[in-house]
């Protein structure tokens, strides 16, 4: 039955006409109604990636579930969606981290409820149509979209510097994106299609693919964020509500290095070769200097957001190492392993990173003035005992220890960088010392040092909504940290078709 209905438009969409079914609820005098509705639209979502799951042929390189319809006669721009193994674990993501975000909004949110549901599910049905569109300008069209709920949710729900740090994150994505659209148009005028599929195999010259490059680039590195442009996330991350800076970690950061392997690395693949040394320099001052930077942050929600510029530059090293690995080792295998183990550490942040911010959320809704810095706390451990033990849990998996999500896509760059530049693999494995000091430091502090003051002894222990999303999270840190062949099955032949047309001379088997 699935074969003939449009699953992705559903996937798409139905949270779009979910948020238009909320704000139609009215305002806060029926807010458990908008409650209802965005979790039930949430729960549907993702319950229709399994049989979307399912029906993923795993073996198979080529876009499944596809629709195709004219759009925009006179440009040939199309209607076009589809999935490969990335796009689909990334949609699968998104519709779980959606979810989460809407469970946590159930009892952090007292006002203007309806809308903010509806900002969150907006946002999900965008990010899911930038994973899965497969047309240039459709893709361009869901990247922007997606802008506007978070800008929103920043400037409505954030903190008391909302309004700067919303403009700024708006301008930074915006204005980066503006050259990837001129990049768009020049490839069209080479192929006559705005079909991306089409873009690769394109004969460029070495400086054309350069002056391209650089167009993806800023709007990619912008996303990502690399250094130096990553200077908008740290003021997103802090004044944005908790939804907002889940969805920022979990979902909105993965686009970047999603940018890098559907665009950058397929269609210009020389001047990735050529540049593949300033990707592996930029990544590597991610690593370490962000990483020296979240160790003086005063602000938990600061810290964490250094912290995911750090665990990012891991996944740009991965990409772009692939090249090096393949020029010194005469094995492709650990290529793979490059490539595959950056789109795990995607996924594995996702869930540490994300999870931290929701308990930093916490923290702050429960406190008098919503403060975040970690002087104002302590003793935490005493008055919420399972909050701190699953914050534990999720501190682990940000420092990488093994059998957790973070361990697993850290060792598979890492040991790949290996096999091409020891001092390469020595300096990105810093990151394991620098994320434990910032990480544990943090946890000491906050929930082991002496109590602070008398509201923090006044705590109550997470509720169930808040116990519920903890749980999921904590299956999903587990679950890729000791069983992560089936996301390394879903993506091994996409990975080994990215090798095939990104890495000249390169033999995939």
């Amino acid at each position: 039955m699935w074969s003939h209905f449009p699953i992705l438009t559903f996937l798409t969409w139905f949270p779009v006409a979910g948020a238009i079914a909320v704000l139609l609820t009215g305002g806060d005098k029926n807010a458990n109604m908008a409650r209802t509705i965005a979790c039930v639209v949430g729960v549907i979502n993702l319950a229709v990636c399994v049989p979307l799951y399912l029906g993923f042929d795993s073996n198979n390189f080529n876009m499944q579930f596809l629709e195709n319809h004219l759009w925009i006669r006179v440009y040939q721009i199309h209607y076009a969606l589809g999935v490969d193994g990335i796009s689909l674990a990334m949609i699968i993501l998104t519709n779980f981290t959606g979810l989460l975000v809407i469970f946590a909004g159930c009892e952090a949110i007292k006002i203007r409820v309806a809308q903010y549901m509806a900002t969150f599910l907006t946002m999900q049905g965008m990010m899911i149509g930038v994973f899965a569109a497969t047309d240039a300008i459709l893709f361009y069209v869901f990247w922007e979209g997606m802008l506007i709920p978070m800008y929103m949710s920043i400037g409505m729900w954030g903190s008391a510097n909302r309004s700067y740090a919303s403009i700024k994150f708006f301008l930074y994505t915006f204005l980066g994106s503006i050259l990837m659209l001129i990049a768009f148009l020049y490839l069209y005028n080479q192929v006559g299609s705005f079909d991306i599929q089409k873009f690769y195999g394109l004969k460029l010259t070495t400086h054309i693919q350069e002056l391209l490059f650089f167009s993806f680039f800023l709007a990619f590195a912008v996303k990502v964020p690399m250094w130096p442009v990553h200077t908008w996330l740290p003021d997103a991350h802090t004044e944005a509500p908790s939804g907002g800076s889940v969805v920022l970690a979990a979902l909105m950061l993965k686009l970047g290095i999603y940018g890098f392997l559907r665009f950058s690395m397929p269609i210009l693949p020389q001047a990735c070769e050529e540049l593949a040394w300033f990707m592996i320099i930029l990544s590597l001052i991610a690593i370490v200097y962000i990483g020296l930077i979240a160790i003086v942050q005063t602000d938990m929600k600061k810290l964490i957001a250094y912290s995911s510029i750090a665990h990012m530059g891991f996944a740009t090293l991965g990409c772009f190492m692939a090249y090096d690995i393949i020029r010194h080792s005469s094995t492709y295998v650990d290529a793979y392993m490059s490539l595959e183990g950056a789109v795990v550490q995607m996924i594995a942040h996702a869930f540490g990173s994300g999870a931290m911010f929701l308990g930093v959320g916490m923290l702050a809704d429960r406190y008098y003035n919503h403060s975040r810095l970690i002087k104002d706390y302590g003793g935490i451990a005493n008055r919420m005992p399972v909050f701190a033990a699953f914050f534990m849990l999720f501190a682990m998996s940000n420092v990488g220890l093994p059998g957790t999500a973070g361990f697993v896509g850290e060792f598979m760059v890492i040991m790949s960088a290996f096999q091409a530049h020891f001092w390469v693999a020595f300096v990105a494995a810093l990151t394991l010392i620098l994320a434990s000091s910032y990480t544990l430091w943090m946890y000491k502090r906050v929930f082991f040092g002496p109590i602070a003051n008398s509201h923090v002894a006044e705590f109550q222990d997470i509720s169930l909504f808040e116990k519920t999303n903890y749980v999921l999270l904590a299956i999903g840190v587990f679950f890729l940290g000791l069983y992560p062949a089936p996301v390394l099955n879903l993506l091994h032949a996409t990975i080994g078709h990215i090798l095939l047309i990104s890495i000249p001379n390169v033999v995939v088997h």
